[in-house]
């Protein structure tokens, strides 16, 4: 199977979890409900991990954040949090920049 572009901005968009900035420890963790976080973590602060491994990029596009992608691999959870083999491509070659797209919220 050929991994394009389109199938890994697909992957990022079916990350499950919530990511959330631990303030103790200054340090990012994963939880899979947004109320496992406790007091550490601000409510304000509680991002779906789909949503956290894009950044605003230049205009109006993101960019998918490898650096943003290691730190959900770190958590050493891929298969609960949905990291598919689009994802690990795209981590693999880092030669490759990386990924801007215009994001735009689909009706279905």
């Amino acid at each position: 199977m050929r991994i394009t572009s389109q199938l890994i901005c697909q992957a990022a968009d079916q990350l499950k979890g919530f990511v959330g900035l631990n303030r103790k420890t200054g340090r990012y963790i994963v939880r899979f409900s947004e109320d496992s976080f406790g007091m550490d973590v601000a409510d304000d602060g509680i991002i779906p991990a789909s949503e956290f491994v894009w950044a605003p990029g230049p205009e109006q596009a993101m960019t998918l954040k490898r650096d943003l992608i290691q730190l959900l691999l770190d958590q050493h959870i891929d298969d609960r949090i949905n990291i598919t083999e689009p994802l690990r491509v795209y981590m693999s070659r880092q030669q490759v920049p990386e990924i801007s797209a215009v994001r735009r919220l689909v009706q279905g």
